[in-house]
């Protein structure tokens, strides 16, 4: 006999996962998405901050990250306990954390934290690049497969971070726009997630963050950049106006089955989709299948 779902719907029309029959999933589809990295900082006189690179997101869904071939799904061992890490935003002139899936015979899946914008400090290199500015011009590359390149000064305002499915553009007469996200569908309804952060402004207007949780970037006159949107791994818009920059946006990791046991999981939560079981994990936690 095939393995199958089991739930039903309550009375008040919540969908209960009751149990299961059959054996260990056969495969687990994944979304990983680190933290965005944060906004660079300004010193109020001689240069402002770009914005911050989106979280590297690897999927097995609908669409990765950095244009990339979709990941592959991977088969659980029974009574293994996989940890689920869930990578911080990065503060001002701070790489976002990783986000990682690891557990015994599991070769470690993990994205990369976004780049810092361009401030005190060059760019940096992340799942997606941090944006440049006026004194650290050149913008930072992307992770393969996970995010695209922060944009390059070329004159005037600062640069946008790189997004998950495009790099951030170049400052010129505004603030540089982050790169835009990449949407998937694994969750039952379609996310853009990693959106690089927008560069900030002394005049014009301000760098828009990308879609899928990007910051906008500040400009004087008391326009404060926007944080990277939590749970999406959006990079923080960069900063004008003597002041730090605004923090990354945390990440999430997703998973999903369509057959066998379900699993039993700390810190994340478990609800039906359709003919699926959908694990969303908005913080750390664990997963373990057993037949």
């Amino acid at each position: 006999m095939a393995a199958r779902l089991m739930g039903y719907v309550s009375a008040s029309n919540t969908p209960t996962i009751v149990g299961q029959i059959g054996a260990i999933p056969t495969a687990i589809d994944y979304l990983v998405v680190a933290g965005g990295g944060g906004g660079g900082n300004s010193d109020g006189a001689t240069f402002n901050g770009g914005g911050g690179g989106a979280g590297g997101m690897r999927c097995t869904v609908t669409a990765t990250g950095g244009g990339g071939s979709l990941e592959t799904a991977f088969a659980p061992t029974s009574g293994v306990t996989y940890t689920i890490t869930v990578g911080a935003g990065g503060a001002s002139n701070t790489n976002g954390g990783d986000s990682s899936i690891s557990g015994t015979g599991l070769t470690t899946i993990t994205s990369t934290g976004g780049g810092r914008g361009a401030g005190t400090n060059a760019a940096a290199i992340g799942g997606a690049g941090g944006g440049g500015n006026n004194t650290n011009a050149t913008g930072a590359a992307g992770t393969t497969n996970q995010g695209f390149a922060g944009g390059n000064f070329v004159a005037g305002p600062s640069s946008g971070g790189g997004g998950t499915a495009a790099a951030g553009t170049n400052g010129g007469a505004n603030g540089g726009t982050g790169g835009n996200g990449t949407a998937s569908s694994i969750s039952g309804s379609s996310v853009t997630y990693g959106g690089g952060g927008g560069g900030a402004t002394t005049s014009g207007t301000v760098g828009a963050g990308g879609s899928g949780g990007g910051g906008s970037g500040g400009k004087d006159g008391g326009v404060t950049p926007t944080a990277g949107t939590a749970n999406l791994g959006g990079g923080g818009g960069g900063r004008t106006s003597n002041g730090s920059g605004a923090a990354g946006g945390k990440g999430v990791i997703i998973l999903r089955q369509s057959n066998g046991v379900v699993g039993s999981v700390t810190g994340g939560t478990a609800t039906i989709s359709g003919t699926n079981v959908v694990y969303t994990f908005n913080d750390s936690g664990t997963i373990t299948w057993s037949a």
